[in-house]
């Protein structure tokens, strides 16, 4: 089941929330919410729905583990937890990819494993590894009551696609939520910002660089080939941080605050601050678990610092493109970390701007191209090479018109990806209680039109999956 889908707005949602608050007790609001996340995550996978239990329980097991054996052995009962989080991504998410490269490598033919990956593996399994560390590090404590740690790792808001919530941001929570109707208020239209961002922004968008770069690109244009990666950045951006504003507004409604995990990132000046921006639980659990912690017995900053993009390229799939990917960017923040952020405070605004979204703009190419000779073809292009090896134009009319043909949802998707709204809400928010009651009247009947639209829009459609469900 996607949130952006008909079934999940008007019966899976309504159902879950009535039975939610039906419920006195937050034990008893727990077992309902772990019943709907546990449907919600059978509804695509049925079978694997048995892998997220099981990994549950056995995260939960070691964890109290190393709570009872903090002198001696508890070390050993978080790398065993560690080893069996890994593996099922070993096995489930790259078993095909190492088992291709070897029999490419050594010309071998051992069968290539077909083997479907469970929706929301990564996240889910970096949420236990999380746990698993902090509670090594007694950060948080061992929860005793394995119901309360299944709630925690199944959470339908933030099962199958993020952010990464950390235990420690709703171990209270789980236990001690209240009914605020603020809240559920701010979440419901949080939660229609987001399913708007995916239906009205990111489809449309997305079906623009379908028609550039789905099919054969050998032809492409210099600016049809900046154009299409341009508009499939801003794709990516509308897609996800949709999902993570749905997770978010969802987790409002029954009590839960998660952290942020986008915070405008085309506003940046240069890469490291573009990471500080993205996929915001992502980066930070790989700069606090694998950043910091020492290697082979000490603290290689370098080491660890290509060592993290490295893991972050394999993280979102097994493909070199992605490794390429995290390789690319891991570059770039080397070269930033060298230069001093002193020093790059003092580079020409429009200059650091137009080097960063160039930078993100190739890398959401990178991103783009699974196929190595596909990835190929679109630097010659992106490079204008192209123009000189295949004698590529540098414009091309059909490229031209798509971009007068949409220009209003391109300017809006630009708009919309800066910090506008939070400032319209400030300047609401800091008024007289009439203009505050005019920006709440103002927010709620928006959302009530963009939910509409959404809906219309959603009526047609068969499938509305999003990126990151891949992963």
């Amino acid at each position: 089941m996607v949130f952006s889908s008909l079934y999940f707005i008007y019966l899976f949602l309504p159902i879950v929330f009535v039975a939610y608050y039906l419920c006195k007790k937050n034990d008893q609001r727990n077992i309902v919410l772990i019943a709907a996340s546990l449907v919600f995550y059978a509804w695509g996978e049925p079978v694997w729905v048995l892998l997220l239990v099981f990994s549950a329980f056995m995260n939960w097991f070691f964890a109290l583990q190393i709570g009872k054996h903090r002198e001696n052995h508890a070390k050993l009962f978080a790398a065993a937890a560690i080893v069996l989080d890994l593996s099922f991504l070993l096995v489930f998410k790259y078993s095909g990819f190492f088992v291709e490269n070897l029999n490419g490598l050594l010309g071998l033919s051992i069968p290539v494993p077909q083997i479907r990956m469970p929706i929301g593996i990564s996240f889910f399994t970096f949420q236990a590894i999380s746990y698993i560390m902090d509670t090594l590090w007694e950060t948080v404590e061992p929860q005793p009551r394995f119901t309360r740690f299944l709630l925690y790792l199944s959470l339908f808001p933030q099962l199958v696609a993020g952010p990464i919530v950390r235990y420690s941001v709703i171990q209270d929570e789980i236990t001690k939520r209240r009914i605020d109707p603020v809240a559920v208020s701010e979440g419901a239209l949080r939660a229609i910002l987001g399913i708007s961002k995916k239906v009205i922004v990111a489809n449309n968008l997305y079906a623009i660089v379908e028609q550039f770069f789905g099919g054969n690109i050998s032809n492409l244009s210099f600016l049809g080939t900046w154009y299409t990666v341009i508009l499939y950045s801003l794709y990516v951006y509308f897609d996800f941080s949709g999902y993570s504003d749905i997770a978010i507004g969802l987790g409002k409604m029954f009590g839960f605050h998660f952290n942020e995990n986008f915070n405008y990132p085309f506003i940046c000046r240069n890469i490291s601050e573009f990471w500080q921006r993205w996929h915001i639980s992502l980066s930070t659990f790989f700069r606090d678990y694998l950043f910091y912690v020492p290697i082979f017995g000490k603290q290689r900053k370098y080491f660890n610092l290509f060592l993290v993009w490295f893991c972050t390229g394999m993280w979102h799939g097994a493909s070199w493109n992605f490794i390429f990917w995290g390789l690319y960017f891991g570059i770039f923040i080397f070269i930033e970390t060298k230069i001093g952020k002193k020093r790059l405070k003092k580079w020409n605004v429009v200059l650091t701007h137009l080097y960063s979204k160039i930078i993100i703009a190739i890398g959401f190419g990178i991103f783009y191209f699974t196929d190595l000779g596909r990835l190929g073809t679109f630097f010659l292009n992106i490079s204008g090479l192209s123009m000189l090896t295949n004698g590529n134009a540098f414009a091309d009319k059909i490229s031209w018109n798509s971009f007068l043909g949409n220009i209003f949802l391109i300017v809006f998707a630009i708009a919309v990806s800066m910090p506008i709204l939070p400032k319209l809400k400030k300047f609401f928010d800091s008024g007289d209680n009439r203009r505050y009651a005019v920006g709440k009247i103002a927010a709620t009947v928006g959302c009530c039109v963009l939910l509409i639209v959404s809906s219309i829009l959603l009526v047609d459609s068969t499938n509305n999956p999003f990126l990151y469900f891949r992963f």
